[in-house]
């Protein structure tokens, strides 16, 4: 039987990698410097999803799920080492709160539905939220690196929650057809803060249409776009790779 690395190994590699005799790169990193490393593993495994669908074979996800592993271990270590928390803390943490946000499975509570758990969920969430003095408002609590498509919709249903109800939906597709048809309007000479302000307006209500419907923008303008080039560019993807459609096999 072919022996495998542990979890356990995983961690004392990395850990070796910090180590004062380790190596020099890695030596160097901090949470700050991982940020874009962490945000490129999230994406690439979004693409390999894309790409088992596409392909049929998993490699591609099993590999970029070991590089958000990567990540997750390295910022434990360092946080270790800075005296922050550790890996078992964030392992502890996370099952607390999955035990916690799962009432009808680890307690009594009954549920018929999963919109009743998502419901349970954010409640939950909310409880846990409170006294936290790193979230400067309800909506400031909304992560601004989340991509605009992907936060513009969080962003509008918690304006909806808290402050003020949205516009139904009628008045969303007049908002959106007068953004539309002022930027028609708009000739050479438009002073472009003026162009850029229209466009926003035509995408947040495109981001509150996305909302009511309950479908996410940015997966829908990722796929959009592939679907695109794919009419451009007259190719197909198969499990061989990408053919010109009518190239002889």
């Amino acid at each position: 039987m072919e022996n495998k690395y542990s979890f356990e190994d995983f961690v004392k590699i990395i850990e070796r990698l910090r180590a004062k005799d380790g190596c020099p790169w890695d030596r160097e990193q901090t949470h700050d410097s991982l940020r874009p490393c962490m945000m490129e593993e999230a994406a690439e495994f979004v693409s390999s999803i894309r790409i088992f669908h596409e392909s049929g074979s998993a490699e591609n996800m099993r590999e970029e799920l070991g590089d958000i592993l990567l990540q997750v271990v390295m910022h434990s270590v360092i946080a270790r080492e800075e005296g922050l928390f550790t890996l078992e803390d964030v392992v502890d943490e996370v099952s607390e709160k999955m035990v916690r946000r799962h009432p009808h499975i680890f307690g009594t509570t009954q549920v018929n539905s999963s919109e009743k758990v998502l419901q349970n969920w954010d409640e939950i969430k909310k409880k846990e939220k409170e006294g936290k003095d790193w979230i400067i408002s309800p909506l400031r609590e909304i992560p601004q690196e989340l991509p605009s498509l992907t936060r513009g919709p969080k962003v509008l249903k918690k304006i909806d929650r808290l402050y003020e109800k949205a516009p139904s939906r009628e008045e969303t597709a007049e908002k959106l057809l007068r953004a539309v048809k002022e930027l028609s309007d708009c000739g050479e000479g438009t002073e472009k803060g003026q162009v850029e302000k229209l466009l926003g307006d035509a995408l947040l209500s495109l981001c509150e249409i996305a909302r009511r419907e309950k479908i996410p923008a940015e997966q829908v303008l990722m796929d959009r776009i592939e679907e695109l080039i794919e009419e451009k560019e007259g190719k197909k993807y198969t499990q061989d790779g990408y053919r010109r459609e009518g190239q002889k096999d």
